[in-house]
């Protein structure tokens, strides 16, 4: 079985990612993409599947970090012999993908071991291994791969292995490059040469950053991370790079996360501008717009890096998966009707507006037309933000971001002179305003249910006031707040919803960990309703969940006290950037002062 998922840290080449464990093991890489197949598949299988470790041949303790503020990975491994250090990273993209790893001596002699064992596809395809000139070729249908090392190698049990020892001051070099097998062999590489350029890249990214509140340093790793995930030729990011990790262990709530949701939209715009990266932020709208091109009622929740449609989803029955679980290869939720990526679409263009990107481009005649599909359908029941697979419904949710969209396309009138039918959609915003507080709201219970004529909760709703529906002094907000601290709060952390016996919502069985986006929802809720003690304890709380190296996953298993879901995710690493922010700016305004204000003040 793979290692915990929080043993592992990221490094990439804002193109792909690798996931390298505390163990010295690279156990994920996607090439040349993010969505390609994997070359190492042991976290989804066994060793079989594809893995390569570098490690002390002796027992070991580890300590690792990221060198300041890059995506420069050290792992230093103490033997009984010796302190050896392993630094792993991927040089921003050139010709082709390349994962660099350099073992350094620190003090005494400590024996090495080296096991490679690639396996293309997924973890299914065995290549062919020969050498040629200075490099080990591994080749398999369109796929193949180059080893460079001055290491001596030898070919055991369908891997490649070595043996080799370091001392103090020595420098031992891996490099690894992908190419597809029909293109010559790839340029040799100065992995030392690399090393500084990568760290100087990450510095020099990292020196556009704004942000100076509290937490600076949990920011900038978060930020870091969402770059990580991001696919420089399109600017689209992705939600996670892995597919598969459960959030449940042993259970069947596991899907590809490695495509760009509209939903992130939003907050993530605001995350990059609101940090500084504008020309990320720039690239994101552009890759957004290109991806919804075309006819409004063929918008999809999902689309591939480049913008792809069809995200055909399968089972890799193959793989063994992380804890026993099914493991998927493309998201079959991409085809379903999620109304609330509408609101999300509107909002997003409307901040970037608000921040003063691009406007002389197509995307208001874009979302005119977006418009009139939500005056068309905004009454249709849709499957939601969590993209159950238990039929669509009435999900308030939904609703709430059809408001937003009319909402933002009002505003979008009212402040940039925009040409639009704006009294048609300021009474299309009254109407969908009341329908949620007529069909939405229990006013016995005093809190907004999951969908209309429901008993169910669901931590969604928080966002009521985050988007500027209702001020979080409303007593409607204090209510939900209040319910969803009783029914839907462990051990300080926020489940998604409710799922009362008899009820079959997702259509899936039952449980999963606490959602840490949710949860930092709630530390913008108390934020805003003046609770900045609860807030503040909050949001440490969440803090604690990260792994040595910073980095989070989508949920939390509290009973197991290990993260779950994919990993790392941009939807969880994306809301502690801006609760961070509307926390330094809670303690230094009144909480109305605060994220709402910016969002949607009338």
């Amino acid at each position: 079985m793979a290692l915990p998922i929080e043993d592992y840290a990221i490094i990439a080449d804002t193109q792909t990612s690798a996931l390298v464990g505390r163990n010295g093991s690279i156990d994920w890489l996607c090439v040349p993409r993010f969505d390609s197949g994997a070359i190492f598949a042991a976290l989804l299988g066994t060793e079989e599947n594809g893995h390569w470790t570098i490690a002390p041949a002796s027992e070991f303790t580890v300590k690792r970090r990221y060198r300041d503020e890059t995506l420069v990975l050290e792992t230093e491994f103490e033997t009984a012999e010796g302190v050896v250090r392993l630094i792993d990273f991927m040089p921003p993209r050139g010709e082709a993908p390349d994962v660099v790893r350099i073992v350094e001596g620190v003090r005494g002699e400590v024996p090495m071991r080296m096991d490679l064992r690639l396996r293309f596809d997924y973890g299914k395809v065995v290549p062919w291994v020969y050498r040629e000139k200075d490099a080990l070729v591994a080749v398999a249908g369109p796929d193949a791969a180059w080893l460079r090392t001055p290491v001596r190698t030898r070919g055991e049990n369908m891997a490649t292995r070595a043996d080799f020892t370091v001392g103090p001051g020595e420098q031992v070099p891996f490099v690894l490059t992908w190419r597809q097998s029909h293109l010559p062999a790839p340029e040799p590489i100065d992995p030392v040469h690399e090393l500084g350029i990568t760290e100087g890249y990450w510095r020099g990214w990292v020196s556009a950053c704004t942000y100076e509140g509290e937490w600076r340093d949990a920011v900038v790793r978060s930020l870091l991370t969402l770059k990580a995930l991001t696919y420089a030729p399109t600017g689209g990011i992705v939600a996670a790079a892995t597919t598969s990790l459960p959030e449940k262990l042993g259970g069947v709530r596991n899907w590809d996360y490695r495509f760009c949701w509209l939903r992130d939209a939003t907050i993530t715009l605001q995350s990059l501008l609101y940090s500084g990266f504008q020309s990320e932020a720039t690239a994101w709208r552009k890759w957004l717009l290109r991806a919804i091109a075309g006819n409004p009622n063929e918008l999809q929740i999902m689309y591939g890096v480049a913008g792809e449609r069809r995200l055909d989803e399968y089972l890799a029955d193959w793989l063994t998966g992380y804890d026993g679980n099914p493991v998927r290869i493309g998201n079959a939720a991409a085809e379903q009707f999620q109304l609330d990526v509408y609101g999300e679409v509107m909002d997003a263009l409307h901040q970037g507006r608000r921040a003063g990107l691009k406007q002389d481009d197509p995307a208001w005649g874009l979302q005119v037309k977006l418009m009139d599909f939500v005056e068309a359908h905004w009454t249709d029941p849709d499957e939601g933000i969590w993209e159950v697979r238990g039929g669509p419904k009435q999900f308030t949710h939904s609703k709430l971001m059809a408001w937003v969209a009319a909402d933002r396309a009002v505003k979008a009138v009212e402040e940039f002179g925009l040409a639009g039918p704006v009294d048609r959609w300021r009474q299309l915003r009254d109407d969908i305003r009341a329908d949620i507080l007529k069909h939405g709201y229990d006013k016995k219970r005093k809190t907004f249910t999951q969908f209309y004529g429901s008993e169910e909760l669901d931590a969604s709703l928080l966002m009521v006031p985050l988007v500027g529906f209702l001020p979080a002094t409303d007593e409607r907000v204090a209510g939900t707040v209040a319910a969803i601290e009783e029914h839907l709060m462990q051990d300080g952390f926020v489940q998604r919803y409710t799922q009362h016996r008899g009820t079959d919502v997702d259509g899936l069985p039952p449980g999963e960990g606490a959602f840490l986006a949710c949860t930092f929802w709630l530390a913008d809720n108390y934020a805003l309703m003046g609770r900045e003690q609860e807030a503040r304890a909050t949001f440490e709380r969440l803090l604690s969940l990260r792994n040595d190296v910073g980095l989070l996953s989508e949920e939390y298993d509290i009973d197991e006290q290990r993260l779950v879901g994919n990993f790392p995710q941009a939807f969880s690493h994306v809301p502690l950037i801006d609760t961070a922010r509307t926390l330094t700016t809670a303690h230094s305004h009144s909480p109305t002062d605060v994220r709402a204000s910016e969002l949607a003040e009338d």
